[in-house]
């Protein structure tokens, strides 16, 4: 089908594990037509779920888009995984949508997911709907709606209602006659009329004087208060029975905004004060600008991207430039993806939705241009969650570690919460992810996709090592092994400073502030640098510990050298072991990682997780109820103590409870901690002098 871009809807499913987002596109591909016969989770058969270890594992693991034609509207729906664990999928997928539907299962609630979509999406200014999923199965329906109400704010409102005992719908913003499950429906079109107008002066006037106002007056007031997030609309459906499909297709062709319609996503470029932001025409007329959402692998065609233009149009045989390169990259495949399938087109028009193949240059989050724009054009950093769970993995076989890398490479390259760190200190290859069964997944990837079987354990904390109190330092380097030998003398300070920016006397490096303080010739400036190398060599070892060092001032403020034997070799390992002999006066200090955890438990289990937190030396930050006997504990606690909470929290809560988890901020360690980690270390080696 030929369509527009006035015609196009971009739709993204978010929200909880199991609240039946993939059983929602499956009815919306058989209400429009697209399919036959709706595909079911449990059997492995629907379109969004369809790799082989999505099917396994029997829920969704990576964001899927599909599309479909009815009456005249293109929608691109874009099915996103629920758990905790692959949130990044979720989040990475928004900028390539002008809406968000936030499912919400009925018999379980408002979730943590849900709660941080409605934030997320609130935030970057994406128009939010919220659908009341299985319906037929719920306990007390009006409940939650208040409940939704309580915790997102009476912006919430019904536009249509669950009636006859959840077996069908009623609509409540059109419509004013009948009843619902919930009472009459004119009390509720009441409200949505209320929240609409006041958007507009005239017709929350002449609703004032005449008392009704038309569903034709509403529609376009309805999309302002949709973009302003004035209003949330709220819907009932049951995708399992079809209660509420034909009303979710149509308010997804008429009431969800087009993308002349929808919120420019936030694109900038440029840097500090000279940063702007940049608002893209979804003109197909207009330069290029396309953004990438997702980096797959596909056995049949190899790397599969997948991407939203915003501006302009993609044709195939085109030759976009990519982010700041000079060359462009010619398109000789180009997609619309449906699930699994993908269908090759010879263009993609500003707001539609695709894929293209074997660029290996084109990453995720990668933008393509057509050279007239900002070479710098970027979106705006989206809020992803920070990898900090961890598993050291090796190879098991004998010259695995090349395979391997290249394993891990692609890996990452799909996944943005997806993290390889190579660890200098002690030599460990540490995957990261956002939690165990990430981890698992990735670890099966390996095996499966890739034939690399690994061995894992958990890594060590990821410390850090600083200073607390001012001191000096010195050490004489001399050797004289026949001929010219080698002499260096450093004197220094060392003083804690902010790990961050800049100081009166120099910027601040990779953790260090160097200073030049001497004078008369003391030093010659030529050697300087050698001193410099010789104390960031300490710096990204360790001085007491073996972990990197950060926030450190440094004054070399005298020396001596020998106009024979002074080299940089010299100066390299005077300047070492001087920074040596000063941090070890100055207080160190062992930094240890702090997590901001949000856990969501049954509310009759927050002294137990309280009690829980604080063996683990937690701090309870907060604790909020929510609807259906759930409650949220916002804590803080080492990494250290929590790295293998996920196991831990589900014996607690018998398998209920879901937490977050992010990198909070750096604390110094309690003293017994750090003894044993210094103890462990060892120390540095005598060098020869």
């Amino acid at each position: 089908m030929s369509h527009e871009t006035r015609d196009i809807r971009n739709v993204a499913l978010v929200g909880g594990p199991g609240s039946g987002k993939t059983t929602l596109v499956e009815s919306l591909l058989l209400q429009s037509g697209a399919i036959g016969r709706a595909g079911r989770v449990e059997d492995g058969t629907t379109v969004s779920d369809f790799t082989d270890l999505e099917r396994c594992v029997g829920h969704s693991l990576e964001t899927a888009v599909v599309h479909f034609d009815h009456a005249g509207i293109h929608v691109n729906l874009v099915d996103t995984p629920g758990g905790g664990d692959f949130i990044g999928h979720a989040i990475a997928a928004l900028p390539a949508v002008g809406s968000a539907i936030i499912v919400i299962d009925a018999a379980a609630g408002i979730d943590a997911v849900a709660r941080r979509m409605m934030k997320l999406t609130a935030e970057r200014r994406l128009p939010r709907l919220i659908l009341v999923n299985r319906i037929d199965a719920a306990e007390d329906l009006a409940g939650l709606f208040r409940g939704i109400q309580e915790t997102f704010g009476s912006i919430c409102q019904p536009i249509n209602l669950p009636a006859d005992g959840g077996t069908a719908v009623v609509d409540c913003y059109r419509g004013t006659e009948g009843q619902s499950d919930f009472g009459p429906v004119a009390d509720f079109h009441t409200g949505i009329v209320d929240q609409v107008v006041e958007v507009d002066e005239a017709l929350m006037a002449r609703y004032l004087e005449q008392g009704v106002v038309s569903p034709e007056e509403l529609h376009d007031p309805f999309e302002q208060a949709l973009r302003e997030a004035h209003l949330v609309p709220v819907l009932f459906a049951s995708a399992r029975t079809g209660a509420g499909i034909p009303e979710l297709l149509e308010v997804i062709e008429h009431l969800c905004p087009s993308p002349l319609e929808a919120n420019p996503r936030p694109f900038e470029f440029g840097e500090g004060e000279a940063r702007r932001e940049y608002a893209c025409t979804p003109d197909a007329s207009m330069p290029l600008v396309a953004h990438v959402f997702k980096v797959t692998s596909d056995p049949y065609v190899g790397k599969l991207v997948l991407f939203r233009v915003h501006q302009g149009t993609l044709r195939h045989g085109d030759t976009p430039l990519i982010g700041r390169s000079r060359k462009g990259v010619r398109v000789a495949h180009l997609f619309k993806v449906h699930g699994k399938e993908h269908v090759e087109v010879k263009q993609l028009i500003a707001g539609d939705i695709g894929a293209v193949s074997k660029i290996d240059e084109l990453g995720f989050d990668d933008v393509m241009h057509d050279g007239s724009v900002a070479e710098d054009l970027h979106l705006k950093p989206m809020p992803l969650p920070r990898p900090m769970y961890g598993l050291a993995v090796e190879g098991i076989s004998k010259g695995a570690d090349t395979k391997l890398g290249e394993a891990l490479r692609k890996l990452t390259a799909e996944d943005p919460c997806l993290l390889v760190q190579r660890v200098a200190a002690t030599g460990e290859t540490v995957l990261r992810g956002l939690g165990e069964q990430h981890l698992r997944m990735k670890l099966k990837l390996l095996k499966d996709r890739h034939g690399v079987e690994v061995a894992v354990h958990p890594p060590k904390v990821a410390y850090k090592e600083t200073i607390s109190a001012k001191a000096e330092g010195h050490h004489r380097h001399k050797k004289q092994t026949g001929g010219s030998g080698q002499f260096g003398e450093v004197f220094l300070r060392v003083e804690p400073v902010d790990g961050h920016g800049e100081a009166a006397d120099g910027v601040m490096h990779d953790g260090l502030l160097f200073v030049d303080d001497t004078f008369g010739g003391s030093i010659p400036k030529q050697y300087l640098p050698a001193i410099e190398k010789g104390i960031r060599q300490v710096m990204h070892e360790g001085a007491i510990a073996g972990y990197p060092m950060h926030g450190i001032r440094v004054s070399v403020y005298d020396g001596k050298y020998h106009a024979v034997d002074s080299k940089e070799v010299a100066f390299i390992k005077a300047g070492r072991r001087a920074f040596i002999d000063a941090v070890q006066k100055a207080r160190p200090v062992l930094l240890e990682p702090v997590v901001h955890m949000e856990i969501t438990v049954p509310a009759d289990l927050i002294g137990e997780i309280s009690s829980d937190m604080s063996g683990r030396r937690g701090r309870i930050q907060g604790t909020d109820m929510l609807p259906g006997g759930l409650a949220v504990v916002t804590a803080e606690a080492p990494l250290s103590e929590v790295m293998a909470y996920a196991g831990q929290l589900k014996s607690m809560t018998g398998g209920v409870g879901t937490y977050t988890m992010e990198y909070s901020h750096d604390e110094p360690a309690p003293a017994t901690v750090q003894a044993e980690v210094v103890s462990a270390f060892g120390g540095h080696e005598e060098e020869e002098d």
